[in-house]
């Protein structure tokens, strides 16, 4: 009998390769061309992802149901109301269970170390869906834009403005595996984690949004109050006041800079009323992108 492939889990993109990141992206880029030839491509028939939601999702629900099903398996959501975790049931148990059912598993909830502790006790691969650590499904959808737009990410410079949480962890990563620059800016007391920023010499903290900006490629936001920071909202905008991009801001960058969010955005807070229709703004494309880039994923981790 042939030996069974090690199982793959993607709860950071330090959990890929950046050759493997690469090839990610090119295959995004593929599958996302047959969907719009009209072309049927269904690689996971008979295939099915449980999707444990313990936080608010649009987008990341919505691609991962719709790849899925364009790939020809099933999904399944699971509600903070459709599961027993917190109720008695233990993360490990819940992983053995399920390990059981489903070929995959997506999961996105606030603690980073419950993901890892599921994947852990999981004999399936395990995707994360988004912690208060980590968002690395969004970097997949986002370096996939910027090339369709401008070509290789690698050696452009890319300005985070914002929080320091985990979207910006997630692009000093991708800092680091797609090998371009990255210049942070953030109010003092919600800078990034430091013993993230220390594993690249390719990100940097600078004092003020103008300054990340300058030059940029790339200028990335996120909004100033994400889900973990309920009851935050009033002292956040207050404090990121100096930190909302608009087209004032973006005119420091380069003349074809492309701008990005993450989305939902709050207009007139991290982002003016206007900006994300700026012609600078590819905010709907990068959108779009989530279902492509995750679908090469899905195959990644399940045609091995």
């Amino acid at each position: 009998m042939a030996p069974q492939p090690t199982k793959r889990d993607f709860l950071s993109l330090l959990d890929a390769s950046p050759e493997e990141l690469v090839g990610l992206i090119d295959r995004a880029r593929v599958l996302k061309a047959k969907t719009l030839n009209g072309e049927l491509h269904q690689p996971l028939k008979g295939r099915t992802a449980a999707m444990v939601l313990q936080l608010n999702s649009t987008r990341t629900r919505v691609s991962f149901e719709v790849g899925m099903h364009q790939l020809g398996g099933h999904a399944i959501f699971l509600g903070t109301q459709d599961t027993q975790f917190g109720r008695g049931e233990s993360i490990s148990d819940a992983a053995r269970v399920l390990s059981t059912m489903v070929d995959v598993v997506l999961i996105r909830t606030l603690e980073q170390a419950d993901v890892e502790e599921f994947a852990r006790n999981a004999s399936i691969p395990v995707i994360n869906g988004m912690t208060a650590r980590q968002h690395p499904c969004q970097l997949l959808a986002d370096v996939q834009t910027f090339e369709e737009m401008r070509g290789p990410i690698q050696g452009k410079t890319v300005a985070f403005v914002g929080d320091g949480y985990n979207m910006c962890h997630t692009y000093i990563n991708a800092s680091n595996q797609w090998n371009f620059n990255l210049k942070i800016a953030c109010p003092e007391d919600y800078q990034p984690d430091a013993q993230i920023l220390a594993s690249t010499n390719n990100a940097n903290l600078v004092e003020t949004a103008r300054e990340a900006v300058e030059n940029a490629d790339l200028v990335v936001t996120d909004v100033w109050s994400s889900m973990g920071h309920e009851g935050q909202e009033r002292d956040r905008r207050a404090t990121f006041a100096d930190y909302q991009v608009s087209e004032t801001l973006l005119d420091f960058a380069r003349s074809d800079t492309l701008f990005m969010h993450c989305l939902p955005a709050h207009r007139g807070e991290e982002v003016n009323e206007t900006v994300l229709d700026d012609p600078r703004s590819v905010v709907w494309q990068e959108a779009g992108n989530r279902l492509h880039s995750q679908k090469a994923l899905l195959e990644f981790l399940l045609l091995r």
